[in-house]
């Protein structure tokens, strides 16, 4: 496998990285060292990086248009209440209205996976937990601890203005 490959390869198991090339915010030798390919001349990775850079679609924040709602009293149950009741259902969980103490924002429009993994991201800059998360349909959801809602909140909506187009 030629250095350029094992670079790409390396850079998709990071994520991050690959937003960071996506909006040229990367400074290759760090990078470099980071991947730690094994190299003997790391120059030849930090070329590999910038070439790999140039054939990624631009990072373009084109945002979603989503209205963003907060729902405290959120509690969970088992699922054998009506399903119907459920805002987010795994396994045998559920979260429903209720007399719980955490927090549901939910966004509603133009949402998707991408969008709940950026919401994700915005949310672990600001040091909010999330209990539990999902998206469905036009909706999506995270969960946080009811102190967190109104942080919450301000993070979702700012993470939903800043969603990148899809990088196919």
């Amino acid at each position: 496998m030629s250095l350029a490959s094992r670079t790409r390869e390396a850079v998709r198991r990071h994520p991050f990285l690959y937003e960071a090339l996506r909006a040229g915010v990367v400074n290759y030798t760090a990078a470099a060292r980071y991947l730690d390919l094994g190299a003997d001349d790391h120059e030849a990775v930090v070329a590999a990086l910038r070439r790999y850079a140039e054939d990624l679609p631009e990072y373009d924040p084109v945002g979603t248009g989503a209205r963003v709602s907060m729902e405290s009293g959120l509690g969970e149950t088992d699922r054998d209440g009506d399903p119907a009741e459920a805002l987010l259902a795994v396994g045998d969980t559920a979260l429903v209205r209720g007399e719980g103490r955490l927090t549901g924002i939910l966004a509603t429009g133009d949402v998707d996976a991408e969008a709940l993994a950026h919401v994700l991201g915005h949310l672990r800059a600001q040091g909010v937990t999330v209990r539990a998360a999902g998206v469905a349909g036009e909706a999506l959801l995270v969960v946080v601890e009811r102190r967190a809602g109104a942080d919450a909140v301000r993070a979702v909506e700012a993470a939903l203005e800043t969603v990148p187009a899809t990088a196919d």
